[in-house]
């Protein structure tokens, strides 16, 4: 027995050691090939131990601090390794405009997000099919953000935070802690899914629904960038999630076309509607499959954003009270009186509150949800000004985010401040515009701030996104002071582990009703 244990053990030593070889040799061949044999006409390569896993664990931690340290070393434009995939960055206005504006034929977002995106929001849509039918597809959800419609979704924004902070239970009393994370998750999803979504879909925002969306949440994994077939738990809840959502959707289109047929058709004003009564430009009309993976996409793609910036945007106020104050006296006067409870809001009402406008646009220069964007190369990209040519082999990545952090471009860059809006106007050059398929718009990247992206791809829910943060906002002010809990200065280190940044846990504040007698 004891002559088996030490040939066991004897085997466990020399695996070990060949193992610690192999890695030993591998990581001596990667070094030695960074240091001899470079190429001088592509981007410099940030130097890294290991082969495949490269700068991966560096990026993954805080990719801001990974870009501004590497650029301090390289400059502008530097390639690292991203889970064996060489990722060339080009960071500033300069890099903005070269990635996100590029040519369609040189530059593509589908062969980098499609694996991705397509398990969570279905096939046909999106980055599953052709560029050309995704613009089509933009400009149908853009018809449908008419000024009609965003008018009339004010008062329903309002209704629906009232009514959670009735029946939520996290504004219990006069006073107490919430936890911003999950009440601006939970609200965000509620407002979206009365405007956006309708009445139906709202119905059903319940316990189901919100499984549903959290399992399909699951699949925005880093992991499922490279691997999103590999039959994990978390991918298998994610694929029985969107076949059960999409099912929702088809039932209450296939109710409404059965109403129409019967002579009584839905009056209901929102994106189903106006998505069913779209036509591609070869004359056929939406499939009900792809109005479902629309919808599931409008559902999905927005609320990351959406809820992780209300919540940041309240932590900020609970760390600077005195700003809140000044926003609920601006609303106040924008509303021509201070009598309590103050007038219902009203979408007239948003261009008087320019200081809730300016906190909303500084949160987002410093907590966009979105830190970096990709694109696989297609042809090889001369890069002008500089002797390097990005090959077809590499990814290019923009961090727009950098530049809103810049010292360069914004003072005390790091310094939460919605002040230093009103004396500072980013405008778009309104000179170069192009129609991609959506509408015309303006090519503007050269702009240091891009909280919703440019190009091609620049998100058409912007207008919604401002909207919805503005009324929630307004509406939590006008209802409670906030405050930091005791041991907490600023707010909470930001949380990079998932696809979308978000505040660490815990992103709690305490809360008073702002008029106790109510």
């Amino acid at each position: 027995m004891e002559l088996i244990v030490q040939l066991a053990f004897s085997q466990i030593l020399h695996i070990t050691f060949y193992a610690i070889a192999i890695v030993a040799v591998a990581v001596f061949a990667n070094v030695v090939n960074q240091t001899l044999f470079y190429r001088r006409n592509e981007p410099p390569v940030v130097f890294h131990w290991f082969p495949i896993i490269g700068s991966t664990v560096r990026y993954g931690m805080d990719p801001y601090k990974f870009f501004f340290e590497c650029r301090e070393k390289h400059g502008d434009i530097f390639t690292f390794i991203l889970l064996g995939k060489k990722t060339t960055v080009y960071l500033g206005i300069d890099g903005n405009e070269f990635i996100l504006n590029g040519k369609l034929r040189d530059v593509n977002a589908e062969e980098v997000y499609g694996k991705l995106t397509t398990p969570i929001f279905g096939t046909g849509v999106v980055y599953d099919c052709p560029n050309s039918k995704l613009m089509e597809q933009k400009k149908f959800i853009k018809f449908g953000l008419s000024q009609e419609a965003l008018e009339s979704y004010v008062p329903l924004i309002q209704q629906e935070v009232e009514q959670y902070i009735k029946t939520s239970g996290k504004f219990k009393g006069k006073s107490g802690i919430v936890d911003f994370a999950s009440a601006m998750a939970e609200i965000t999803i509620f407002t979206a899914g009365r405007t956006l979504q309708g009445d139906e879909v709202r119905g059903k925002l319940t316990s189901e629904f919100a499984d549903l969306y959290h399992d399909l949440d699951l699949g925005f994994s880093p992991i499922n960038f490279m691997l999103p077939w590999v039959p994990l738990p978390r991918n298998r809840k994610r694929d029985a999630a969107h076949t059960r959502m999409r099912e929702i959707y088809l039932d209450i289109i296939k109710d409404r076309r059965q109403q129409a047929s019967s002579g009584n058709p839905s009056q209901t004003k929102d994106m189903i509607a106006n998505l069913m009564a779209c036509i591609y430009r070869d004359g056929n009309p939406i499939p009900d499959k792809e109005i479902a993976h629309m919808m599931i996409t409008l559902l999905m793609a927005g609320q990351h954003s959406s809820s992780a910036i209300s919540c940041w945007i309240m932590l900020r106020l609970a760390s600077q009270p005195e700003v809140a104050e000044e926003l609920y006296k601006e609303q106040t006067e924008a509303l021509g009186s201070d009598k309590v409870p103050l007038r219902p809001l009203q979408y007239s009402d948003m261009d008087k509150m320019p200081l809730l406008a300016n906190t909303i646009k500084e949160t987002l220069r410093i907590h966009t949800s979105i830190h970096t964007l990709m694109r696989k190369v297609k042809n090889p990209l001369p890069i002008a000004g500089t002797d390097f040519v990005v090959p077809t082999s590499h990814t290019l990545l923009s961090s727009p985010g950098v530049t809103a952090r810049d010292e360069r471009y914004f003072r005390n860059a790091m310094t939460w401040d919605p002040h230093r809006w009103e004396t500072r106007v980013e405008l778009e050059d309104e000179t170069e515009t192009i129609d991609y398929g959506y509408g015309v718009v303006s090519k503007g990247t050269k702009s240091p701030y891009l909280p919703f992206g440019a190009g091609r791809h620049r998100c058409i829910g912007e207008k919604f996104a401002y909207l919805n943060l503005a009324v929630i906002v307004a509406t939590l002010v006008r209802e409670f002071r906030f405050y930091n809990l005791e041991d907490r200065v600023g707010v909470p280190e930001t949380d990079y582990s998932s696809m979308f940044s978000r505040p660490m846990q815990p992103a709690t504040a305490r809360w008073e009703l702002r008029n106790e007698s109510l």
